[in-house]
């Protein structure tokens, strides 16, 4: 039976795994390499030690209702996208509210490897160094999490002449901090996802001209809905996931090409705007450098930086190469978690996996599955059937944020169940089935029960528009009672869509298994 839990990381990971572990009754010890929590997220202005921050400017992606702890939402007056300091913020209430500092320890590098018995015990060698002081523990299971952001993907060979021809300077994103150091330059960006479209804008300030080279075709979404909503609020819904499994495909595909073209993309108010004044230039894939240039097919001149926005490579230098040989990427891990192949499910990986929503619930979904197989709760399935697993879904390289995370929490056995809801609660599944899928939806039932989910989903709105608000309005106002008829006339679709789900899952059908005919 494990007891000792050795946790890797006091970054989101971390924090969740800390408290999950203690939920269950398990000893965790987190071990953190820098001196606070955050991780990722606490911003520094070093560039030394290997340790990877965000810059100065960086705001999330996902809203903080889609993006919080199940059982701990922000704090109302929060903005609905956090700068990185209000998000360490809140990370630090959450550490205190449930008492998570006194499990870690700072400052501390580490090497993790099996114990001579592990086949019989499954348990952990972990050798620590504080200030010169090595010290050896023995864990009954480790949990890693330090996440996706370890190791620069700098792919130089795809680039020729960039470190032979090349006179100017070049540098991944992980080295940009703010732009003092690109004032007056021409610069070329390296990669069109979220991070090389915000620094190709905030460049766009100070620069004389940014290039933003993209491999391949792209759609740019806004973080705002058309009507000033937060868009995963709006998006992420189990009623559009109903609708994503239900219509057929080459329909929903062109009705999400119908949404691109029709606005998201103007909606958006810094690259979209930018492109147009030319003060960001698209250019597709770099085919060469030469001394003082790029070139595209066309040929852009005195070039003085190349920003790589490349994204980044997992690295888990501390485990022995014995375990780091079972897996070469998440892909390989069950359930994005597990090193099937391993003698005893006692090491689990956190946060390493990619979804269309906030990874943060992903991860914490995952740390309160992996520390109730721990706890004895929930069990594995044979090795045999995980190495099936995985190949089975090996292709998939971003998942549905509600497909991975409801097939974690079916595991877990805390998946809210609609018909349930709709035969005791009809306002509460409503809300679940129509409203955003946020964390709280998870502590609604099964282990970890949060007596406070309920009303947790029920005033996620208003927490969305609070700090919005800047005058009372009268009450009579509010377009409550269009809300009741709303609720009335979505009655009949969820009871639908909500027996359709219960006997499809009886015959082993979920969602992301599709349905054959």
């Amino acid at each position: 039976m494990v007891q000792r839990v050795a946790v890797i990381g006091a970054g989101v990971g971390g924090l969740a795994s800390v408290k999950c572990c203690l939920d269950e009754g398990l000893e965790p010890t987190c071990f953190e390499r820098s001196e606070d929590i955050g991780g990722l997220w606490r911003y520094t202005e070093s560039r030394d030690g290997g340790r990877v921050s965000v810059y100065r400017s960086v705001i999330t992606n996902t809203s903080k209702e889609m993006s919080c702890f199940s059982d701990f939402p922000c704090p109302e007056d929060f903005p609905n996208f956090l700068p990185h300091s209000l998000l360490l913020e809140y990370f630090q209430m959450y550490a205190q509210h449930f008492d998570l500092l006194r499990h870690i320890r700072f400052k501390v590098t580490l090497s993790v490897r099996k114990r001579p018995d592990f086949a019989t015990s499954g348990q952990w060698e972990v050798v620590t160094e504080t200030s010169g002081i090595q010290e050896s523990h023995i864990f009954d299971a480790v949990m890693v999490c330090t996440g996706h952001y370890q190791e620069p993907y700098l792919p130089l060979a795809s680039f020729p002449g960039i470190d032979t021809r090349f006179k100017g300077q070049y540098l991944h994103s992980r080295e940009y901090k703010d732009v003092e150091a690109f004032r007056g330059k021409r610069v070329l960006v390296v990669g069109i996802g979220n991070t090389g479209g915000d620094l190709s804008v905030e460049l766009s300030r100070v620069a004389a001209k940014v290039f933003l080279s993209a491999r391949s075709s792209t759609w740019v979404f806004s973080r705002v809905s058309d009507h000033g909503f937060p868009l995963d609020m709006v998006r992420t819904t189990r009623f559009n996931h109903f609708l994503d499994w239900l219509l057929p495909s080459a329909l929903m595909k062109r009705i999400k090409f119908w949404k691109c073209h029709k606005g998201h993309f103007r909606s958006l108010p810094h690259l979209p705007f930018c492109l147009l004044s030319g003060t960001v230039v698209l250019k597709p894939n770099v085919k060469e450098f030469t001394e003082s240039s790029a070139v595209f097919g066309t040929t852009e001149e005195n070039i003085d930086v190349v920003l790589f926005a490349t994204g980044y490579i997992f690295s888990f230098p501390f485990l022995e190469d014995s375990v780091r040989s079972l897996f070469d990427d998440n892909r390989s891990l069950y359930k994005c978690i597990f090193p099937p192949q391993l003698e005893k499910p006692t090491l689990a990986i956190i946060g390493l996996v990619q979804l269309t929503g906030s990874v943060m619930v992903g991860a914490e979904m995952q740390a309160r599955w992996v520390t109730g197989i721990f706890a004895g709760w929930n069990k594995l399935p044979p090795t045999t059937r995980m190495i099936a697993d995985v190949l089975k879904k090996k292709e998939n390289l971003k998942m549905s944020f509600i497909s991975y995370t409801d097939e974690i929490a079916s595991c877990a056995g805390v998946k809210p169940s609609m018909l349930r809801l709709l035969l005791t609660d009809p306002q509460l599944a409503l809300a679940v089935f129509f409203g955003p899928c946020t964390p709280y939806q998870y502590r609604l039932m099964g282990r970890g029960k949060w007596s406070g989910a309920r009303e947790a989903i029920l005033t996620q709105w208003q927490r969305t528009l609070k700090p919005l608000r800047t005058r009372v309005m009268d009450d009579s106002s509010d377009g409550s009672d269009g809300w009741h008829w709303t609720w009335l006339l979505a009655l009949p679709v969820a009871l639908t869509a909500g027996f359709l789900l219960s006997k499809y899952s009886q015959l082993g059908w979920t969602p992301q298994a599709g349905l054959q005919v």
